[in-house]
Formats: structure tokens, C-alpha cells, sequence
């Protein structure tokens, strides 16, 4: 989905990859349209070397849904389409099928702004074999990097120790879509505004920003700069210190602040962009302080990211916010999330049981979790996370309370002292979104309220300790059985 205009998103359903639309077909041809299918995504390992993820970019699976329809546009351009060996890549009648199509999708999905872990679904897609499959690229566009920037944010705000935090990585994201979706991720995640205006106005995220260094480069003298930029902002002025030399431009700060204040305003802050920003912090703190302007506040930039801000106040710099940009759109060091979307149950037209399915793979780290999944968190009497259940809402006699560690079986739980929630939450039904949906604002105090309920053990950086995650004993079995009779069935030596 376009996300340059929600209200208007375009070429949502040729957002997808080419095998997509070829699996379509091949449905179409092979009988199987009416067959139902069951999809989970979810990732492998946590992000960062961290313990956690924030989940983000499920509050717009309703409008994808919604959205996705093929246009005369897009039908043409497939029937153009030539395939490698000659001739049209998709036949006449399946174009003319694909130009009729909605998707008969149900989607379950984590709220925004929740904690989730690996393994556990974090979207659930239901409907025709065709529809869930045609949906799959679109559905990991949105959340996978969405979920990513989200948490890299959460890990710079928890850094940042409540000061705030500004978006300023749109000039570094992959492109318009990207920096928007970093615009609205990071604040879902925390950070308090961005510097990208269309994000502004799109989404209604606070906007900041003051002026470059080119701004002081164009005058013929620091000072002059700084006078015409608070003549021009006087309820706006932050000035960038280190154009030519941090300190001098400090003092040129203060003359200015002086002069601001004669006038009846104020200088709101300085702002840092390079050198050592620790020390050149102190310096700066101590001379407004000495100058009588303790109101003036500290900025920096360059670079940061939650390392680098954990470091500067282990040193005890002084700085009031923080303004991240390139380390935070391209989600440095990991850029990407690596969600994956895999079938996990099927059902033949007029059947009522689902056949539960799982992918073996020949590395075991690989093979997925079968059945119609939900997930459930149980919590202390505080309301704090103590361990999450993966089940399969069709499996009579489930005890989510009793699992096994979904890597190692050798481990098992008993959550049986705790209560316990479901995570996984209807959002769209039968192709249409259904319930409320929350505000960005909504999902950014649920994201501070369920990092504030995390064990702080679990929200470290250096060797943080694993989130217990498990699999219902049923499922757990049935996981076992599945990939026994597979094995066998699968075996040269019979």
C-alpha cells in the first residue's frame, strides 16, 4: 500500500512479488480456489540482539485489506506480462477472475505498539488459498520494517532516559514510503516528533525543526546569522553551534539569548552536530549557566544512536534531546526484520476439520509451528509479562497454562498461577476491517505502557535474558507427530 496517501492508496495489489500472482493461477488452474488456508507471520529472532520487538504496521492491515483490488490498470499490465519461454505469462481467464477479485480475507493481528517475541504469530490470515497468497508480500511490507523501526526506536527512547527524542532520518530513509514509514513507526515507538512534515500532515505527528548549517554559512558572520534566525523564530530558535568552531559559536549563542531576552522572548536551545559531544556538552551547559541562562536547553545530533546515547550519559553530559536520523531510518545494524508468512493449516472446500501443516526444512531452526494459532500472554498480579503460550484454538482439551519451550522441548512451563490473555485481536472480517482502530497516539502509550510492564532484564542491551515463550503440550505433540510422519513418508528406505 502506497503510503504517501492513506486516504487514497494506490497499486496496493501489484505491491507484491511475481511468484504471488503465478501461485494464483496455478490455484485457479489446479482447483483449489475454494480451498481455505491459514497463514501466520512471525520472525525468528528477536531484533538487535535484543529480547523483544514492537509490534507496528497492524494498525493498517484493515486499509490493505480493504484496498486491495485490481484495476483495469493492473489487469493490462499483467496481460502484458510475457513469460521467459514465450507467450503470456497469465491466461485470459484467470485475468478476467483476478478483475473480479476481493479478498475473502480474516486477519487476527497484535495491536500496535504491543511487545511481541519470536516464534509467536504476530498476524494470523485466513480465507481462500488465492486471497492469502496474493496478499502475503503486501502484508510483510507493511509490518516487517514498520515492526523494526519501531523497536530500534523503543531501544533510543529507553536509552534517551525521558528526554526527548526527534525523527530526523527522512534524507537517509530508502525513499518516500520509507521515510514515512520510519516517521510513523518511530513514533508508535516513542520518539516525540519528526522532522518530516508530509509524516506531519499525513499522520498527524508532531513536526520539529529549525535551520542547517548553510543557514550560517549564508551570512557573512556566525552572529549575524543567529540574530536573523531569532528575528525570524523567535518562538522557534534553536541555534546550530558548530558551523566553524563549537565554542565560539556558544558564545555567539549567548549574545544573542541576551539580546532575545531584552526583547521579550527567549532562546529555546543550541543544537550540537559534531565533535565530542559529551564534553562539548558540559562546556556548553556550564556557559549559559554561568551567563544566568539555565533555561536554555542542549541538543544533539550526528549519527546517534542507543549506544551512543547510553555512553553520553555514562559520562554525565548534560543533554535535554536528542535529534537521530540515519541510525534509526536504516534501522543500523540490522536492516531487516526477517518476518516470514507460512501456511499452517489448510481446509478443502466443505470440510469442516483444518488440516494443521508445517514446513520441516533440513535445518531445524527453520521448521514452523502448525494449526490455527493464537497466542496467550500471562501476566503477574502487577499486570507484567511472565511468559507467552502459543496454542491452536481447534485443539480440544488445550491447557495453555502447560508448554514446552518453542526451540527446546527440553524445557516446559506451568503458567497455572498466572492470568492469561489473548494477544491476537479480529481486525478485519470476511474482507472488511471491523472494531475500532486506535489512534497513533493510542498505540505510542500502549508501546510505553508495555515497555514500562517488561521485565528490565529483558529490555537490556548487552545479553538480554530470553522472554519465556512455549508451546501448548497438545500443539506441541501434534508438532512432533506431524514431523514424524512427514519424516517417514519423506524416507528413501522404507
Amino acid at each position: 500500500m502506497s503510503l504517501t496517501d492513506v486516504t487514497k492508496p494506490t497499486d496496493v495489489s501489484l505491491n507484491t512479488d511475481l511468484y504471488e500472482l503465478t501461485m494464483a493461477q496455478g490455484f485457479w488452474e489446479s482447483g483449489l480456489m475454494d480451498a481455505e488456508a491459514c497463514f501466520t507471520v512471525f520472525f525468528r529472532d528477536a531484533p538487535f540482539d535484543g529480547g523483544y520487538a514492537v509490534a507496528c504496521g497492524t494498525g493498517q492491515i484493515a486499509e490493505l485489506v480493504e484496498n486491495f483490488r485490481y484495476t483495469p490498470e493492473d489487469i493490462a499490465y499483467l496481460a502484458s506480462i510475457q513469460a521467459p519461454g514465450g507467450g503470456a505469462m497469465f491466461k485470459q481467464g484467470f485475468l478476467d477472475w483476478l478483475a473480479e477479485f476481493t479478498p475473502d480475507l480474516d486477519v487476527w493481528a497484535v495491536p500496535e505498539g504491543e511487545v511481541v517475541f519470536p516464534r509467536e504469530p504476530l498476524v494470523r490470515v485466513q480465507g481462500s488459498m488465492a486471497a492469502c497468497q496474493l496478499i502475503e508480500t503486501a502484508l510483510l511490507n507493511l509490518v516487517n520494517f514498520q515492526t523494526l523501526v519501531a523497536t530500534k526506536t523503543a531501544r533510543v527512547v529507553q536509552a534517551a532516559e525521558g528526554h526527548a527524542v526527534s525523527d530526523f532520518g527522512l534524507r537517509r530513509a530508502q525513499g518516500p514510503d520509507g521515510g514515512l514509514a520510519v516517521a510513523r513507526a518511530s513514533f508508535v515507538g516513542g520518539a516525540n516528533s519528526t522532522s518530516n512534515c508530509l509524516a506531519g500532515k499525513i499522520y498527524g505527528i508532531p513536526v520539529f525543526g529549525t535551520h542547517a548549517h548553510s543557514w550560517v554559512m549564508a551570512f557573512p558572520s556566525e552572529l549575524e546569522a543567529f540574530r536573523a534566525f531569532a528575528r525570524s523564530m523567535p518562538k522557534n530558535c534553536v541555534l546550530l553551534v558548530d558551523t566553524y568552531d563549537v565554542r565560539q559559536g556558544i558564545e555567539n549563542a549567548i549574545t544573542v539569548a541576551k539580546e532575545m531576552e531584552a526583547a521579550g522572548e527567549r532562546l529555546a536551545a543550541i543544537r550540537i552536530d559534531s565533535g565530542d559531544l559529551a564534553k562539548l556538552s558540559k562546556y556548553a551547559r556550564e556557559a549559559f549557566d554561568a551567563a544566568g541562562l539555565p533555561y536554555v536547553k542542549i541538543s544533539v545530533s550526528n549519527d546517534l544512536d542507543e549506544y551512543t546515547i547510553q555512553s553520553l550519559f555514562a559520562q554525565g553530559a548534560p543533554i535535554d534531546s536528542f535529534g537521530v536520523g540515519t541510525k534509526l531510518a536504516t534501522c543500523d545494524p540490522q536492516p531487516s526484520l526477517g518476518g516470514v508468512y507460512k501456511l499452517a493449516a489448510v481446509r478443502k472446500a466443505g470440510e469442516a476439520e483444518w488440516r494443521p501443516t508445517m514446513k520441516l526444512s533440513e535445518v531445524a531452526y527453520k521448521r514452523t509451528i502448525p494449526g490455527i494459532q493464537q497466542v496467550k500472554r500471562f501476566v503477574d498480579g502487577s499486570g507484567c509479562p511472565v511468559g507467552d503460550v502459543i496454542y491452536d484454538e481447534t485443539i480440544a482439551g488445550t491447557n495453555c497454562a502447560l508448554a514446552v519451550n518453542v526451540t527446546d522441548s527440553e524445557v516446559g512451563y506451568d503458567f497455572g498461577a498466572y492470568e492469561g490473555r489473548d494477544l491476537l485481536v479480529q481486525m478485519v472480517e470476511d474482507g472488511r476491517g471491523i472494531g475500532e482502530r486506535p489512534t497513533l497516539a493510542e498505540s505510542r502509550r500502549a508501546c510505553r505502557e508495555a515497555l514500562m510492564r517488561l521485565d528490565p532484564a529483558v529490555k537490556r542491551f548487552l545479553n538480554p535474558q530470553l522472554y519465556p515463550v512455549g508451546v501448548e503440550d497438545n500443539l506441541a505433540a501434534l508438532r512432533v507427530r506431524l514431523a514424524r510422519e512427514e519424516r517417514i513418508a519423506s524416507s528413501p528406505i522404507r
